[in-house]
């Protein structure tokens, strides 16, 4: 049951992307169109919809992670409270924390346990080195582990350390970008389960899966964006059967398009009952504007 307001919310985020071809004709590509939604403490928010939505990059914006050459609009509120790009970034491994998605994030050259103790430093701890081995302990590793390099660990080791790493400074808010790519059926339950773990131990966490099932099985509310936009906020109870409670036509076709539907298309396919992907606009040089489909 909620008691309070959401730790995170987004009204009307718009994300564009300045690019320049041969050096001199510039466009403008815009991911993310029309993004909103709340994420409240002790609940996971999945993000779902089809690649190129738009997902991973609401998590870099909350992170103050996005690139120079973006472009952001809306506004994105902690606590209520309306925060610009630079002060997101000062909340990034204290108050908001990333879980990525491949153990490719791991520093290669650098040993676990030093990896670990920077980011103790960043969240403020004092004892490093306590906090590190602490943190590996509640993931259920020895304090060997610190040891060693991340080519020496296992795949789930790896997770578990990132797990370690994203939880460091006791966040608020969790951001887990598509952490179960590439897992077997029992290590992917084992990953949601931790992450289900850090909701009920207080944290609000915003799941981005592209895998329905998956993320139906510990989250609170979903989430589902199309081409930038967000299109519907949903219950898990309105998945049930064929999905003719949910009240979006993207919704329905994307629940209906699993295995266990048989893989059911609307006549013409997907995209047939509804919108396009938006254009975005497109500079080039001095001339007039052009589209270019996202």
């Amino acid at each position: 049951m909620r008691t309070g307001g959401p730790v995170l919310r987004i009204e009307h985020l718009a994300i564009s992307f300045h690019q320049y071809e041969r050096g001199l004709r510039r466009r403008t590509v815009t991911p993310v169109v029309d993004m909103s939604l709340e994420a409240y403490a002790g609940e996971v928010l999945a993000i779902v919809g089809e690649s190129g939505a738009g997902k991973s990059l609401v998590g870099m914006a909350t992170l103050g992670l996005l690139p120079p050459n973006a472009e952001e609009s809306g506004v994105v509120r902690f606590h209520g409270r309306a925060l610009d790009h630079g002060a997101r970034r000062r909340l990034a491994g204290h108050e908001v924390g990333l879980l990525p998605q491949s153990p490719a994030f791991l520093d290669p050259l650098s040993r676990v346990g030093t990896q670990l103790r920077r980011a103790a430093k960043l969240a403020g701890i004092t004892d490093s080195r306590g906090a590190a081995s602490e943190a590996l302990q509640r993931r259920g590793m020895a304090p060997s582990v610190m040891r060693l390099y991340p080519h020496e660990l296992s795949g789930g080791m790896a997770r578990r350390v990132l797990f370690a790493l994203a939880t460091m400074a006791a966040p608020q808010l969790i951001f887990a970008d598509e952490p179960t790519p590439g897992l077997h059926e029992s290590s992917a339950a084992e990953v949601l389960a931790d992450i289900r773990g850090l909701a009920d131990s207080g944290s609000a966490v915003i799941l981005v899966s592209h895998d329905i099932d998956q993320a139906l099985t510990i989250a609170n509310r979903v989430v589902v964006v199309r081409a930038g936009r967000t299109l519907e906020q949903a219950v898990p109870s309105q998945f049930a059967g064929d999905g003719s409670a949910l009240r979006h036509p993207y919704s329905r076709a994307l629940w209906r398009a699993l295995p266990r539907h048989g893989f059911e298309l609307p006549a013409g396919g997907i995209d047939s009952d509804l919108p396009r992907p938006a254009a975005a606009e497109v500079s080039v040089g001095a001339g007039a504007p052009g589209t270019v489909a996202l």
